[in-house]
C-alpha cells in the first residue's frame, strides 16, 4: 500500500503549503482593496483610477481564476482541518482564528455580490461614486456591516502572518514596522470611506439609489440614455439571477460548514466504541478515540501541553518521549520528520500534534508548562519553549574545594557573593541574561534580543570583565586567600530551545539543547588546558575578532560526529575582547 508520504501533492506538508500561498494571494488582495479605498483621503478621483488598476489586476482571466482559485482552494482546506480536528478545546488565539474565518463568507458575500457579481451579470458599474453613495447614504447599516467585515478580514489575515512569521529570526526587527502597517492600512481605508461619504452625502440626492449600470437603463438606479437597450421585463430577469447567485453562497457555505459539523458529530459517535489510552507521567489517563493525536487529548483531558506553533509541526514544543507502546506507532510524515530532524531528536522523541496514536501509550511531555490556575485549559503560555538562536557562557571557579579547605563557611559565603556579583554585574553589562548559578558555577544567555552577531561579542566582553574584576578581587583579597581565584569559562553559540522551564514558584527562563551542553562542556577543557577562555570557532567568527596570535585545536565533543575547533585564550589575552 502507498504512504501518503509517496505522493507530494497530498502531503500534509503540500496541504498546508497550498492552504498558506491561497491565503497570501487573498491578502494580497485585501492590501490592494484597503489601500485603494484609503486613496480616497486624496479624492475620489484619485480613488476611481486606483480602482482601474485594481480592476485590471483582478478581473482579467489570469487574475480571477487566481483569486477565486484561492478563495476556493482556502476553504476547502480550512473545512478539512476543520474536520480532521478531533477537539475543538483549543487556545482563545486559535479560536478567534477559527471564527473570524468562518464569519468572512457570511460578511462579505452581500459586497461581493453588490459589486463583481452584479457587474457580470446586469453589467452595473461598481464605481466608488455609486458604491459609497449606497452604503453611506441609502443603506448606512449595510455599509457598517460592510466596515466590520474590512476589520475581520483583515485582523484574520494579519494574526495568520504573525502566526506564521513569529520565530523567523528576523520578525523582532521588523515586527514593529508590521504592526504599524497593519494598524495603518484599515484605518485609512475607513477614512478615506467615510471622507468622500461625507462629500456625497453634501450633494445633491441623485436618482440611484444602488450600484448602477453601465450607462444603461435596467431599472437598476442607472441612467436612462438608452432605455430601448433593456426592457424591464429583462432587468428583472437578472436581478433575480442576482438573488439566486446571493442564495446559493449563503446556501453553499452554510451547507458545507453543517456538513463539515455532521460528519464530525457522526465519526464522534461511531469512534466511542474505538478507543484507546494514552498515560501521562503524573497518572492521568485520558481515553480518546483512535485517530486523535496526543496533543489534541491533553487539551481533551485538561492536561496543559505546549504547542507553540498551534500544533502545525512547525516547532517542537510539543514534542513527547514515548515510554510505552513505541513499536505499534505509525512513521512519522514528512512535516514531522523534518522537525525532529533539525532538533537531532533522540530516539522515541515524537511531535505530539502530529503523533496518532493507534494503540494504548504513555507519554512524557519534555517541555512541561506553568500550570497557572488563571489560564483555561489549553491556552498559551507567556514564554513557551521556542528555538533560537543564542550565545552560552559557562563560568566556574577552579579549585574552588582546595581554595575553601581553610575558609570559615561565612567567609565562602562572602566570597562566593563577590564572585557572584562580578559575574552578574559583567553579564548584565554586556547586554546579556543571567540564567542561574550551580554552586560556583554560573551560566548565562545572550542574544534572547539582537543579533547573533551582536551576541557573539557581548558574550566575549563579558568574559573579558569577568577575567579583569577577578584580578582586582585577587588584589584586594590577596592577604586573606590561600590561594588566587582563577576561572574558566566556555562559550558557544548555535540554536537552543528558550522558554520557562520549572515548577511551582521555581521557574525562569532557560535555554536546553546540544548547544548548552558544548559550551558547559567547553568550559571544563578551560581548566583542562589551564586557560581563562576557550571559545568555538563559529562563536569567535560571529563576533569578527582577530583570532591572529590564537592558539587553536580541534577537540571532540560527546555526541557530536564531528570534531570541533576551538580558541584557547589565556588569561592575558582576553583584554583583546573587552
Amino acid at each position: 500500500m502507498t504512504s501518503i508520504d509517496t505522493v507530494p501533492l497530498l502531503s500534509e506538508r503540500s496541504l498546508r503549503r497550498a492552504r498558506l500561498i491561497s491565503g497570501l494571494i487573498l491578502l494580497v488582495f485585501v492590501t490592494l482593496h484597503l489601500a485603494n479605498h484609503a486613496l480616497n483621503l486624496i479624492s475620489l478621483d484619485a480613488a476611481e483610477k486606483g480602482r482601474l488598476w485594481f480592476t485590471a489586476i483582478w478581473r482579467n482571466p489570469v487574475g480571477t481564476v487566481l483569486l477565486y482559485g484561492s478563495v476556493l482552494v482556502h476553504i476547502a482546506l480550512v473545512m478539512r482541518s476543520l474536520y480532521r480536528r478531533r477537539t475543538l478545546v483549543m487556545p482563545f488565539r486559535e479560536a478567534l482564528q477559527i471564527i473570524l474565518g468562518i464569519l468572512i463568507p457570511l460578511l462579505i458575500i452581500e459586497h461581493v455580490i453588490a459589486t463583481r457579481i452584479s457587474s457580470q451579470i446586469m453589467g452595473t458599474q461598481d464605481v466608488y461614486a455609486l458604491v459609497i453613495r449606497s452604503l453611506w447614504i441609502n443603506s448606512p447599516m449595510n455599509g457598517l456591516r460592510q466596515s466590520i467585515a474590512l476589520v475581520v478580514v483583515w485582523t484574520h489575515g494579519c494574526i495568520g502572518v504573525h502566526f506564521w512569521l513569529r520565530y523567523r529570526p528576523w520578525y523582532d526587527k521588523v515586527a514593529p514596522l508590521l504592526l504599524t502597517f497593519a494598524i495603518l492600512l484599515p484605518v485609512l481605508a475607513l477614512l478615506g470611506f467615510a471622507s468622500t461619504g461625507r462629500i456625497l452625502a453634501s450633494e445633491p440626492p441623485q436618482s440611484s439609489s444602488g450600484y448602477g449600470p453601465a450607462g444603461k437603463s435596467t431599472g437598476y438606479g442607472g441612467s436612462k440614455s438608452d432605455d430601448a437597450a433593456y426592457s424591464f421585463a429583462t432587468a428583472e430577469v437578472r436581478k433575480q439571477r442576482v438573488q439566486m447567485t446571493k442564495y446559493a453562497l449563503y446556501g453553499g457555505f452554510a451547507g458545507t460548514l453543517l456538513t463539515v459539523f455532521a460528519m464530525r458529530t457522526r465519526r464522534s459517535w461511531r469512534e466511542r466504541i474505538d478507543q484507546i489510552e494514552i498515560r501521562y507521567p503524573e497518572g492521568q489517563i485520558v481515553n480518546v478515540p483512535r485517530g486523535f493525536s496526543v496533543l489534541e487529548a491533553s487539551r481533551l483531558g485538561g492536561i496543559p501541553h505546549y504547542a507553540v506553533c498551534g500544533g502545525k509541526g512547525r516547532c517542537s514544543t510539543c514534542r513527547v518521549q514515548v515510554v510505552e507502546g513505541a513499536a505499534s506507532l505509525p512513521r512519522p510524515e514528512s512535516t514531522e520528520l523534518t522537525t525532529l530532524n533539525r532538533i537531532n531528536a533522540d530516539p522515541g522523541v515524537r511531535l505530539a500534534c502530529q503523533l496518532r496514536p493507534l494503540n494504548d501509550i504513555s507519554v512524557v511531555p519534555l517541555l512541561v508548562p506553568t500550570v497557572e490556575g488563571t489560564l483555561p485549559v489549553g491556552s498559551q503560555q507567556t514564554n513557551p519553549g521556542r528555538e533560537q538562536e543564542i550565545v552560552i557562557l559557562f563560568c566556574d571557579i577552579r579549585s574552588f574545594t582546595m581554595l575553601t579547605e581553610a575558609q570559615l563557611p561565612y567567609d565562602i559565603v562572602f566570597l562566593l557573593n563577590r564572585y557572584f556579583a562580578i559575574v552578574g554585574q559583567a553579564v548584565e553589562h554586556a547586554g546579556g541574561r543571567l540564567d542561574k548559578f550551580i554552586g560556583d558555577g554560573a551560566m548565562a544567555l545572550f542574544g534572547l534580543r539582537g543579533s547573533p552577531e551582536d551576541a557573539c561579542r557581548n558574550a566575549l566582553k563579558a568574559a573579558a570583565r569577568i577575567v579583569s574584576e577577578i584580578e582586582r578581587l585577587n588584589d584586594e583579597l590577596s592577604s586573606e586567600l590561600s590561594m588566587p581565584l582563577r576561572v574558566a569559562i566556555g562559550i558557544h553559540s548555535g540554536p537552543a530551545i528558550v522558554g520557562t522551564m520549572g515548577y511551582g514558584n521555581v521557574k525562569n527562563l532557560t535555554a536546553i539543547g546540544d548547544t548548552v551542553n558544548v559550551a558547559s562542556r567547553l568550559e571544563t577543557i578551560a581548566k583542562e588546558l589551564d586557560s581563562a577562555l576557550v571559545v568555538s570557532e563559529p562563536t569567535i567568527q560571529l563576533a569578527g575578532s582577530d583570532t591572529a596570535n590564537l592558539e587553536s585545536q580541534e577537540i571532540s565533543i560527546r555526541g557530536r560526529a564531528e570534531p570541533l575547533r576551538v580558541y584557547i585564550i589565556h588569561q592575558q589575552l582576553t583584554a583583546r575582547f573587552v
